[in-house]
C-alpha cells in the first residue's frame, strides 16, 4: 500500500502552510492563534481520514481477473492476450493492470488503466512476442487498486494460472494452405525444375493425349479399349527423409533475431510440410544435445504436429558435435534407405570426423550436408575497406571462407553433397534440392 498523489498533495499544502506560519512568527509578525489551530486541525483530520481510508482499502476485495490467450504461439510473431475484469463494488472503479509475463516473451501495451463499471465486465488487451521457444507458465496478474477516497493505492497480486507453448514459426507453414503450393513455393524462392522423363511410380491409366510419349502407351489396355490408352506416372511417394540436427555450440550463432538453430528448425519444418504433401515420410534425430530425441519417419499430415511437439522446446548446448556417435545412432535406428539431411556448421577441424561419419551413412542412405554460413561473413566480404581494422576483418573473413570452401570441395570430391547457405535461405534451398532430386529420381 502506498499514498496516492492526492494524499501527498494535501500533505504538501498543509506542510507549506505550517512552514509559512512558522516563518511569519519568527519574523515577529502577529498571527491569529485560530489560524495555527486550523492548520493543526486540518492535519489531524487528514491523518484520520487517511487511516480510515487505508482500513477500508484493506477490507476491499480484489477484482476478478480472467486471462484469454492462445494455447500456442509462433516464435517471433506478435499475438494478442485479453484480460477480463469484474468487480462487485457499487461505484465505478479505475484500476491499473500489469500482467506478469514470463521471461522470454516481449510485451507491448503494459501496464494499462481500465475503468470498471458496477455489474459489467471490462476487457483489455496487450500483445506478446515470443523471443525463444519452449513452455511458458503465467502465474499471476498485478492490479493497483485505489482506496474509496483515493488517498491510497494497494498493489494486489491475483493468481491467474495459464500456460502456452512457443513453437517454431509454423504460421508460415499453415498459411501455405491458402495458396497454391507451386505459387507459394515460388514466393519463398524455391525453384522447381521441369521434369526430365517420366516419374518412377505408376499412377493410373488414361486416354492418350497430344504430347504424350509413345513409351507411355499401354498396348494391352489399348487392345481391349480399341483406343490409345496411356500410362500416367508420378513421382515416387514412398521415400523417407530423416533430419540430423546438430544441437551443439556452433548452432548458437545469431545473425538476426533468430539463432541459427531456430532458422534450422523453421527450414526443417518447411521441408517436412512439402515432403508430407508429396506423400513421403519424415523423421528426425538430434545429436550433441542434453536430451537426444528421435522420431521415426512416418507419412501423413499428422506427422507435422508430432514434429512440432518434438522440437518446440529443443535447445542448443555447449557441447561439441560428435559426428561418429551420431552416425552410429542413426544407422542403428534407420534401416530402410532414406534421404539423410545433416544440418550443422562445418569447420576445418571437422574434416576427418565429418567425412568418416558421412561416408558410413552414405553406404546405406543418400546424404546431404547442409552447412550454415554466418551472415556476417558475407557482410564483411562485401563491405568497403578504408581503415586498418576493416582490412584485418576483411582478411580474416576471406581466409576463413577460403578454408571453409576447401573443406566443402574435399567433401564434394568424395562424392558427398554439400549445401552451403546462410541460415535465412536454408528452407528454400532445402526444398529446391529435395524437389530437384525427387523429380530426377535420385532419392
Amino acid at each position: 500500500m502506498k499514498p496516492t498523489r492526492l494524499l501527498l498533495n494535501w500533505l504538501g499544502v498543509l506542510l507549506g502552510l505550517g512552514i509559512l506560519l512558522g516563518t511569519v512568527a519568527a519574523l515577529k509578525f502577529k498571527v491569529p492563534d485560530t489560524l495555527h489551530s486550523t492548520v493543526w486541525g486540518l492535519l489531524l483530520a487528514l491523518l484520520l481520514l487517511a487511516m480510515l481510508d487505508a482500513i477500508r482499502l484493506r477490507n476491499r476485495p480484489s477484482p476478478r481477473v480472467q486471462r484469454k490467450m492462445p494455447g500456442s504461439l509462433a516464435l517471433g510473431r506478435w499475438s494478442e492476450v485479453r484480460l477480463g475484469l469484474e468487480h462487485d463494488f457499487p461505484q465505478p472503479l479505475t484500476v491499473q493492470v500489469f500482467d506478469h509475463v514470463p521471461d522470454g516473451l516481449a510485451v507491448e501495451n503494459m501496464p494499462q488503466s481500465i475503468s470498471l463499471r458496477p455489474g459489467e465486465g471490462s476487457e483489455l488487451g496487450y500483445r506478446l512476442r515470443p523471443m525463444r521457444r519452449g513452455h511458458f507458465s503465467f502465474k499471476r496478474c498485478e492490479i493497483h487498486l485505489p482506496s474509496p477516497m483515493g488517498l491510497w493505492s494497494a498493489r494486489r497480486f491475483i493468481a491467474v494460472s495459464d500456460a502456452t507453448r512457443v513453437y517454431p514459426d509454423f504460421a508460415r507453414l499453415y498459411g501455405a494452405q491458402l495458396l497454391g503450393v507451386d505459387s507459394w513455393l515460388s514466393q519463398l524462392g524455391v525453384r522447381q525444375r521441369q521434369r526430365r522423363g517420366l516419374g518412377l511410380e505408376f499412377h493410373q491409366l488414361r486416354e492418350f493425349r497430344d504430347g504424350d510419349s509413345l513409351r507411355q502407351i499401354d498396348w494391352k489396355a489399348t487392345a481391349r479399349q480399341r483406343t490409345p490408352i496411356a500410362r500416367e506416372y508420378q513421382d515416387e511417394r514412398d521415400q523417407q527423409i530423416v533430419f540430423m540436427l546438430d544441437c551443439g555450440r556452433r548452432m548458437r550463432s545469431q545473425d538476426d533475431e533468430l539463432s541459427h538453430f531456430d532458422h534450422t528448425l523453421n527450414a526443417c519444418l518447411l521441408l517436412s510440410y512439402v515432403a508430407l504433401r508429396e506423400g513421403d515420410a519424415v523423421g528426425l534425430c538430434t545429436f550433441a544435445s542434453d536430451q537426444p530425441r528421435y522420431l521415426a519417419p512416418v507419412k501423413g499430415s499428422s506427422q507435422l504436429n508430432l514434429l512440432l511437439n518434438a522440437v518446440y522446446d529443443l535447445d542448443t548446448t555447449r557441447r561439441t558435435a560428435d559426428y561418429q556417435a551420431a552416425a552410429s545412432q542413426l544407422l542403428a535406428r534407420q534401416k530402410r534407405r532414406a534421404l539423410v539431411i545433416i544440418v550443422t556448421n562445418v569447420r576445418d577441424e571437422d574434416d576427418e570426423a565429418l567425412l568418416a561419419a558421412v561416408k558410413r551413412i552414405s553406404r546405406q542412405h543418400r546424404v546431404l550436408v547442409a552447412s550454415l554460413r554466418e551472415g556476417i561473413l558475407d557482410q564483411l566480404r562485401q563491405a568497403p575497406v578504408q581503415t586498418l581494422p576493416e582490412a584485418l576483418a576483411y582478411s580474416g573473413a576471406i581466409d576463413y571462407l577460403n578454408t571453409r570452401n576447401e573443406l566443402h570441395d574435399r567433401l564434394n570430391a568424395q562424392g558427398l553433397c554439400v549445401l552451403d547457405t546462410v541460415p535465412s535461405e536454408l528452407g528454400p534451398s532445402l526444398v529446391t534440392r529435395y524437389l530437384g532430386w525427387k523429380k530426377a529420381g535420385m532419392l
